[in-house]
């Protein structure tokens, strides 16, 4: 029976091996943007990072006059380090995925699970940024980024994020929320870290299981079951739906990582005191 109509789940080959397709060609995906938007937003960024390196090594070249060579060129070293490095994954975790050049174009990077992206991923993508963009001419970044349906590139990879269009990549309808009778069960479990490609394929799942024949969305529901099962200690009480503990798990999910990213802002808060401006330029 051919896959368009078959009941059965498939997988996908190569770089996407992590999505789902339903029996009926129901794509668990979240669009990324393409490739042309995303070049204009990386221009506009990188114009700002090299005027912004011009004006630093001109501050410096006047404060170093009169110190030796190797103070100089440290200076010079943690200048292009500021610029291309600390700015940019600064900017991107204060603002949660987005940067001068992405609000122009109304850009937003996000997890793989289309979730804000954290410290850690604005640091790998602009570290290996860094490489593949101004050292190797974003040559090595342009072929990744035909090579697969999100348009990665190698930053995304090992970052485990991609560029959304924000009307379109962050305004999810949000999945219908778990039965109460399992709110014990859940708040008490203990979650293993799920695979962002799993989160998705569950949210998504769970949004549109109402357009799905009975028969893909049972396939579908038990695909995603043994793959969560391993993950989740203590199993839910007997006789539970499926779909309902799919439900319940991926709200505690996003719950505990609401309640991170708070605890993250709360020390910051403390440890930084904010700068009105900087909220006034970022504010959505």
């Amino acid at each position: 029976m051919p896959d368009a109509v078959s009941t059965q789940p498939r997988r996908l080959r190569g770089a996407d091996s992590d999505l789902m397709i339903t029996g009926e060609a129901v794509l668990i995906d979240v669009p990324s943007a393409p490739l042309p938007t995303r070049m204009v937003a990386s221009l506009i960024d990188w114009v700002v990072y090299i005027l912004s390196l011009v004006g630093l090594v001109f501050v410096v070249s006047f404060g170093s006059a009169g110190s030796s060579d190797a103070t100089f060129s440290t200076l010079m070293l943690l200048s292009v380090i500021v610029c291309f490095l600390a700015v940019p994954v600064t900017v991107e975790t204060m603002s949660r995925g987005r940067s001068l050049g992405k609000l122009v174009v109304k850009l937003r990077v996000v997890r793989d699970d289309g979730g804000p992206i954290v410290f850690r991923h604005a640091f790998v993508r602009g570290l290996v940024g860094v490489i593949e963009l101004p050292l190797l001419s974003a040559v090595p970044a342009v072929i990744a980024s035909v090579s697969n349906s999100r348009g990665k590139r190698l930053g995304d990879f090992a970052a485990g994020t991609y560029v959304v269009r924000e009307q379109t990549g962050l305004k999810l309808s949000p999945p219908p929320p778990p039965p109460p009778y399992l709110r014990a069960w859940v708040v008490g479990a203990d979650l293993a870290p799920l695979p962002d490609g799993l989160a998705l394929a569950i949210r998504q799942f769970l949004i549109r299981r109402t357009s799905l024949t009975p028969a893909a969305r049972s396939a579908l529901t038990d695909n995603l079951m043994q793959q969560l099962m391993p993950l989740v200690s203590p199993p839910p009480p007997a006789h539970t739906h499926p779909e309902d503990v799919l439900s319940a798990v991926l709200t505690a999910r996003s719950d505990r990582e609401a309640d991170r990213l708070r605890r993250e802002q709360a020390t910051r808060s403390r440890l930084l005191p904010p700068d009105p401006l900087r909220q006034s330029f970022w504010h959505d």
